[in-house]
């Protein structure tokens, strides 16, 4: 494999390298070398591992008092200072860190043999290595290096793209993964650290794109190190005293994978005097917001510098804004810029307060709930705004009106207190600054036991993919505190084939089992096993489609875990059925979750509509409107309508007044948002002046437009 090296002058080189090292016994006897300071690595391509009747020097440059960690042999050891051996450990390490003054030398099985047939303590013992490139062979002293670190395939040489110097199947060399790379310009005197993530933002690189990128910036040499969850940037953000994780790694935020190593580049500038100042906070308010900022500052040589010595003025350039002493308060929708100085050093930061007039929708996190006192449901509002971004609306800055029911929101929880007499549907409509978003709707509704097993009629039966992929999936007795019911047991086995894997426990063959209509939560038991496994479900709707459903993105708990989904959102349609649950191992970072495992489900409930809240209590009617008659028949009698239906452009527009005057019903009118809102027990539909779509909890594809 080739490595980036660094010369004690600063010079960089990328090259393959070969070691070299003898044991010089007192008695005559040698022994050679393998490595300096080596990690256990598995061979090639016989898949051994590397330390078996080996021989590896440990100098002081190596951290660890492991040497290595799973190395899968028992080491024999040996402690050498100033040329003596001090210390001979047969089949086992000598504790504690090597001595600046010395070594130590690490053997097994053939090498260990040595050590006890040649070696004794006081004895004077010699070594000597050397490394020599491969390309050029001459000789490499490593006293010499600043630093060494492995990498693998040749991605660039002389400023173009190379061809690969190893098979590179097995990294998904033509898959666009989370990539790690290094390299260096021509003179000699940049070199460039690449970290390409794959995450929601980023589809990570192929090597080819990774090579292209690498020429255009102008990288005359440059390899390949490693790629998945071993991709980690961390960087000490100007005026930060900490090191953050730069991006999202393929195992999210707090799955960081421990890798054998890496590189860094690090400051040793000394402390200056205050150059700048970096001003943190959020920089979209809400009327009525007060949001608090933090001053940081860097000095000379972009160190942090202490922030509690800094004492700064701060001012808003208008009305938008006000300082409160702690703090800026939102008083009015604009833009505004705050400034903190200290002394020459001074850093603004441009805030937007949001208006009604600024936002296009807003909406609650669900859109339906239970309609019974005692409700209790999280509400977090967000808005989306007119440039099409997103902001999520604190809670003390939305107003709320209630319809059917009287409740109250607290923090961002909603909470009935009781039902208004004879209301089967409910609604809480958020509002800001006069802008009303989609209402709640609240019904008449009731979690029912969908399935215990424990007395389960139908098949239940594992399929995997791909066809490698083994399992089980039955309904057997529990054990724990579970020991007197019966559970879904999924044992998987995701080890065999390549790719994506998928482990399931098919319900009642390829059919499935039918869920209650209109459903709009799914509560589930779940026995974890720590797998970081991807759980879902899959249900059939009526047209045959299938809805995927997460469980849990990833399985990072053991015991007994309750897991709520809501379904409002998945675009069930109903009747549906639930045909099965599964793990699933995604290719991409799949060594760093678990490929065996065992998962339990019990007790799996849903929460539907106990009655039909659109029609219940409304009346039933025939309507007959005439375009351009200002009369309409409402069960075959006349009554007079202000504004006659019209037929234009192809569509027909008919003055919704009289039709929820008829057949029940409400309409709002919001000013601000320039949209009118229809409801009628679970049915809510918002149409906007200008737009020919509409949202509806019950209708999506029909257009109509509002003049």
């Amino acid at each position: 494999m080739y490595a980036f090296a660094l010369t004690s002058d600063g010079t960089p080189m990328i090259d393959m390298f070969r070691f070299n090292g003898t044991v010089f016994a007192a008695d005559g006897g040698t022994f050679p070398l393998s490595g300096i300071n080596q990690e256990a690595y598995r061979t090639e391509p016989d898949k051994g591992y590397s330390h078996v009747n080996q021989m590896y020097i440990y100098t002081s440059a190596w951290k660890s008092e492991s040497r290595p960690v799973d190395s899968t042999t028992t080491p024999t050891e040996v402690l050498v200072q100033n040329g003596i051996i001090q210390q001979i450990s047969v089949k086992a390490a000598i504790p504690g860190l090597v001595p600046a003054d010395g070594y130590i030398l690490r053997a097994h099985g053939d090498a260990a043999n040595f050590v006890t047939s040649h070696l004794a303590v006081g004895q004077q013992i010699d070594t000597n290595y050397q490394l020599y490139s491969l390309t050029s062979g001459k000789e490499i002293n490593p006293a010499n290096l600043k630093m060494m670190i492995g990498g693998h395939t040749l991605l660039v040489d002389q400023g173009k793209a190379s061809q690969f110097t190893r098979s590179t199947t097995l990294i998904s060399g033509s898959s666009a993964v989370a990539r790690t790379a290094l390299g260096y310009s021509k003179d000699g005197k940049t070199a460039y650290l690449i970290t390409a993530e794959s995450n929601n933002s980023s589809s990570g690189l192929t090597l080819t794109e990774l090579q292209k990128f690498m020429t255009s910036i102008g990288i005359w040499k440059g390899l390949n190190l490693d790629g998945g969850g071993s991709t980690t940037m961390v960087t000490r953000p100007l005026a930060e005293t900490l090191t953050t994780l730069t991006f999202t790694t393929s195992n999210g935020s707090a799955g960081q994978r421990a890798v054998a190593n890496g590189l860094g580049i690090f400051s040793t500038a000394p402390q200056g005097s205050l150059k700048g100042l970096k001003v943190s906070g959020p920089t979209t308010l809400l009327i009525g917001q007060t949001a608090s900022y933090t001053l940081k500052g860097y000095d000379t040589y972009y160190n942090p510098v202490d922030a509690s010595g800094i004492q700064a003025t701060w001012k808003s350039d208008n009305g938008n804004i006000t300082w409160t002493g702690d703090g800026f308060k939102a008083v009015k929708s604009g833009k505004s810029t705050i400034t903190a100085v200290s002394g020459d050093a001074k850093n603004s930061v441009s805030i937007t307060v949001l208006g009604g007039n600024d936002l296009d929708s807003l909406s609650a996190g669900i859109s339906s709930a239970p309609l019974e006192a005692g409700t209790s449901v999280s509400v977090p509002v967000t808005a989306t705004l007119k440039n099409g971004n997103t902001v999520t609306i604190p809670a003390d800055s939305v107003s709320w009106e209630m319809t059917g029911m009287k409740a109250s929101v607290k923090d961002g929880v909603l909470s009935v207190q009781s039902v208004n007499a004879g209301a089967k549907v409910g609604y809480a409509t958020p509002k800001y600054d006069g802008f009303s978003g989609t209402p709640i709707v609240f019904t008449t509704s009731s979690e029912q036991i969908w399935e215990n097993f424990e007395n389960t009629t139908y098949p239940v039966s594992f399929t995997g993919l791909p066809a490698e992929v083994k399992g089980t999936a039955s309904v057997v007795q529990g054990t724990g505190d579970r020991a007197n019911s019966k559970v879904l047991k999924l044992d998987y086995d995701l080890s065999g084939g390549v790719g994506n894997k998928f482990g399931y426990a098919q319900l009642n063959g390829t059919t499935g089992k039918e869920i209650p209509k209109d459903s709009t939560k799914m509560t589930i038991n779940v026995l974890g096993d720590s797998s970081l496994n991807w759980l879902r479900a899959e249900f059939a709707d009526a047209d045959g489609k299938s809805v995927y459903v997460d469980l849990t993105r990833q399985i990072d708990f053991t015991g007994w875990r309750t897991l709520t989904v809501d379904l409002t959102t998945s675009a069930i349609k109903y009747p549906a059925k639930l045909k099965r649950l599964y793990v699933v191992n995604l290719e991409e970072g799949q060594d760093e979750r678990a490929l065996t495992g065992s998962v339990s489900f019990d007790n799996i409930r849903f929460t539907a509509p106990a009655t039909d809240g659109g029609g219940t209590g409304f009346p039933s009617a025939k309507a007959v409107m005439t375009i351009g008659q200002k009369t309409m028949l409402v069960n075959g009698e006349k009554k007079n309508i202000d504004a006659a239906p019209l037929l234009q452009n192809s569509t027909t527009y008919v003055p919704i007044k009289y039709v929820l005057d008829t057949f029940g019903g409400s309409a709002a009118w919001n000013n601000t948002a320039k949209k009118i809102t229809v409801t009628r027990g679970t049915t809510v539909l918002e149409l906007t002046v200008g737009k020919k779509e509409f949202s509806s909890t019950v209708l999506k594809s029909r257009q109509m437009y509002l003049q």
